[in-house]
C-alpha cells in the first residue's frame, strides 16, 4: 500500500514589509524543508501580498506512521520559526492499493 499526503499551512509574516522580505523568509522554509526532511515543498498561495502566505508540503511512504511523523516534524519546524504566525493548517491523504 502507497501512503501519500499533503500538508497545506497559511501563514503570516508580521515583520514583513515587502514582498523582497516575504520571499526571504517563505524561501528558507521551502528550501530547507526539502534538503532538511526530503519533502516536496512550495509556496502555494498569496504570492502578491506582504504578510501572507501558503506553504504546501508532501510525503509519499509505504507507512501512514512514517509519513504523519515527517509531516509532524515539518509542521513543528514552520511553527518554530520566530518570524511567522501559523494561521491555519490541514491534511489531505491519498491511500492507493497496489
Amino acid at each position: 500500500m502507497m501512503h501519500a499526503c499533503a500538508l497545506s499551512i497559511e501563514i503570516r509574516i508580521p515583520g514583513s514589509r515587502s514582498l523582497k522580505a516575504k520571499r526571504t523568509v517563505v524561501k528558507h522554509l521551502v528550501e530547507t524543508s526539502r534538503s532538511r526532511f526530503g519533502v516536496a515543498a512550495a509556496e502555494v498561495g498569496y504570492q502578491n501580498q506582504w504578510q501572507r502566505d501558503e506553504l504546501a508540503f508532501a510525503a509519499v511512504s509505504g507507512s501512514q506512521g512514517q509519513v504523519e511523523e515527517l509531516l509532524d516534524t515539518v509542521e513543528r519546524f514552520v511553527w518554530s520559526h520566530p518570524e511567522v504566525e501559523v494561521l491555519a493548517d490541514g491534511r489531505w491523504w491519498l491511500e492507493v492499493d497496489s
